[in-house]
């Protein structure tokens, strides 16, 4: 039968009390908030340092040429977001298609569930089907206007 001995693989570290502070680190550490999640799930309360305002968060849109930058609250909708592009773009909401991390997002999916933070980029695409209705639409007027007619007698 073999021995074994554990080896030290770390030198010693001073312990953390959890009212003090450790000298020197910068490290505090005091009473734990904790929150409850809509899933029921109880987690340790974020610590959100924002600029702007509570709950703002900046977004980058990207449409096929133009980028435009939204601060808009963290707790908004895909759809509020498509009616503040809206006005950008003069696009309405209904012919717009938001892509986050790769898919389509629904008009009322909140941006924070989804996982939309501080920074983050959205792509906004014209939707193909109310593009091609646009050009239908625009072909069928030209033929309308022909300036020849037959005349009976």
């Amino acid at each position: 039968m073999i021995k074994l001995r554990s080896k030290k693989l770390f030198k010693s570290s001073p312990k953390l009390n959890t009212g003090a502070a450790v000298k020197g680190r910068g490290v505090t550490s005091g009473e734990i908030k904790w929150e409850l999640r809509p899933g029921g799930m109880l987690v340790q309360k974020r610590d959100c340092k924002e600029s702007g305002g509570e709950g703002m968060i900046k977004i980058r849109v990207s449409t096929v040429s133009q980028w435009h930058d939204i601060s808009i609250q963290a707790t908004s909708t895909f759809g509020e977001l498509k009616m503040i592009l809206s006005l950008l773009t003069n696009l309405e909401a209904k012919e717009q298609r938001l892509l986050f991390k790769g898919k389509e997002r629904e008009d009322n999916e909140y941006l924070h569930m989804v996982g939309v933070r501080d920074k983050d980029k959205v792509l906004m695409l014209e939707d193909p089907a109310i593009k091609e209705m646009k050009l239908v639409g625009l072909s069928s007027h030209q033929v309308i206007g022909s300036p020849y007619r037959t005349i009976t007698v």
